[in-house]
């Protein structure tokens, strides 16, 4: 997909001051794509590390980095919580006394449900319009992030009853702006779809890494060595940031453990098929899923080259 086109292209932006707390890959990946796709807008960062806030002047990643939450967002907008889902809380509440009355309250976490609770109850007058762009990589911190981490990818907008369409669609047109492609949905539902379809993947590949790991001792080191393709797809995920991970399935269990026990009777009914040979259940449950593949490439959601698109030497 090709980048958005540059701002002097299009209308002016939806917001003219913007307002970043946390610096982590999602958060300094959209002030990299903000200077990128709406240079005239002023990024102001802030993060509660102040390893990370010097590594942010460092870089150069925002207009300001501020030494408190509070001074961050004095002039803001849009202010966005790029924290942890279990920190939105304490995030939302830093920034209570100093948020402007006119500023819109946006987020970026992968639970709608249990944010949207914390974030009301610490800012009941804020205008929030919660968001989860479904992006990432395996990597975290502010040198980690890059301007096309949202190109093509989904943002779904989860809007909370009472919320200006006006607001609505700020939020909206921020997200597209950096060449997102946007949804709404409930806060629910998106707690329901995300469970199954990014958070009970990442469970799996947690737990079949730590197989792994308990059986380096029994293999002395074979499976390391001897790591297939799928194995390290596995790592990939399971290298992600483990606060980041620890939070997501606390804060929405309800879904993630409905989806976990339906795909372990799943897994019990594909345990059967294999111990009596049942040879034309598995051959229909991997075609099924080898189009569910096909269709994501056609969509555009990954890349069809070969082997993930990995490059060799």
């Amino acid at each position: 997909m090709l980048p958005a086109p540059a701002e002097d292209e299009r209308q002016q932006p939806p917001f003219g001051r913007v307002t970043i707390i946390g610096l982590g890959l999602i958060g300094s990946s959209i002030a990299r794509a903000v200077k990128q796709h709406m240079p005239s807008v002023r990024v102001t960062g802030f993060d509660a590390d102040p390893a990370v806030r010097e590594t942010a002047l460092r870089i150069a990643l925002c207009d300001d980095v501020a030494d408190t939450a509070g001074t961050s967002v004095i002039d803001a907008d849009l202010v966005i919580l790029c924290v942890p889902v279990g920190a939105m809380a304490a995030a939302a509440a830093d920034i209570a006394a100093d948020l402007p009355a006119d500023a819109i309250v946006s987020d970026v976490g992968s639970c709608k449900e249990s944010v949207v609770e914390a974030v009301r109850a610490a800012l009941p007058e804020a205008t929030f319009v919660p968001a989860h762009p479904v992006a990432g990589t395996e990597n975290s911190g502010p040198e980690a992030g890059f301007a096309s981490l949202f190109h093509g990818r989904w943002c779904i907008v989860t809007p909370v009853e009472g919320t200006t369409p006006f607001a609505i669609e700020r939020v909206r047109e921020f997200w597209r702006r950096l060449g997102a492609e946007v949804e709404t949905m409930a806060p629910d539902h998106h707690d329901r779809v995300l469970a199954v379809t990014s958070h009970l993947p990442h469970l799996i590949a947690y737990t079949i890494v730590g197989t792994a790991s308990d059986m380096e001792e029994v293999t002395q080191s074979e499976v390391i060595k001897y790591s297939a393709g799928g194995f390290r797809d596995f790592t990939r995920i399971a290298a992600s940031d483990p606060t980041m991970w620890r939070d997501v399935f606390l804060a929405n269990k309800e879904a993630v453990l409905d989806m976990l026990q339906r795909f372990s009777e799943d897994l019990t009914a594909l345990q059967r098929a294999i111990r009596w040979g049942k040879g034309d259940e598995l051959f229909e449950l991997f075609s099924r899923t080898r189009a569910i593949r096909r269709s994501i490439i056609e969509q555009g959601q990954d890349d069809a080259a070969p082997d993930f698109g990995r490059t060799h030497d």
